[in-house]
């Protein structure tokens, strides 16, 4: 599987509430959520992207309370992917759970804000197209594939349901 999109910079500790604040969590709808996705960090957020961009981070992302809406933000406004030097424990299972792939990364360091970058979830390579440079990381297992390939985990359980 392969994801290709813009790279947009972000600190260390991005918190559920600022990916998405507490304000708009009366909605569960991915699109409205994602209209106002970190826009207390940087606003207008939303409305710069592309679909398939991939936000580039430092350590220990998506931290804070356990807000499912966060992920589904992300999606909401186009996020492809997440890429960050760690993340925190709960984002990992509530991304995957609407279908949201995230690989961690330590030379985050070396990529730039508008980078354009392609993720081989497959391989766990990380190609910088901006700079001709390639990182490793751990490959997206295949069971994971397959949930990100479905659109998340109910979809995919779905899925089995029919083929079964």
């Amino acid at each position: 599987m392969i994801i290709k999109g813009r790279a947009h910079k972000l600190g260390n500790d991005i918190n559920t509430d600022g990916i998405i604040a507490a304000r708009y969590l009366v909605s569960t709808d991915a699109e409205e959520l994602g209209k106002h996705c970190l826009e207390g960090l940087r606003p207008n957020f939303a409305a710069q992207l592309e679909p398939g961009d991939i936000i580039v981070a430092g350590k220990n992302f998506g931290c804070g309370s356990s807000r499912e809406h966060a992920p589904l933000a992300l999606k909401g406004c186009g996020i492809a992917a997440v890429i960050a030097q760690s993340f925190a424990a709960i984002f990992f299972r509530n991304a995957i759970n609407i279908g949201l792939p995230f690989l961690e990364l330590q030379e985050v360091d070396k990529i730039n804000e508008g980078d354009l970058l392609e993720i081989d979830l497959t391989s766990g390579i990380i190609k910088n197209l901006s700079k001709s440079q390639t990182y490793k990381t751990q490959p997206f297992p295949e069971f994971l594939q397959e949930i990100i390939s479905q659109d998340g985990l109910i979809n995919w359980i779905k899925s089995r349901k029919r083929e079964g």
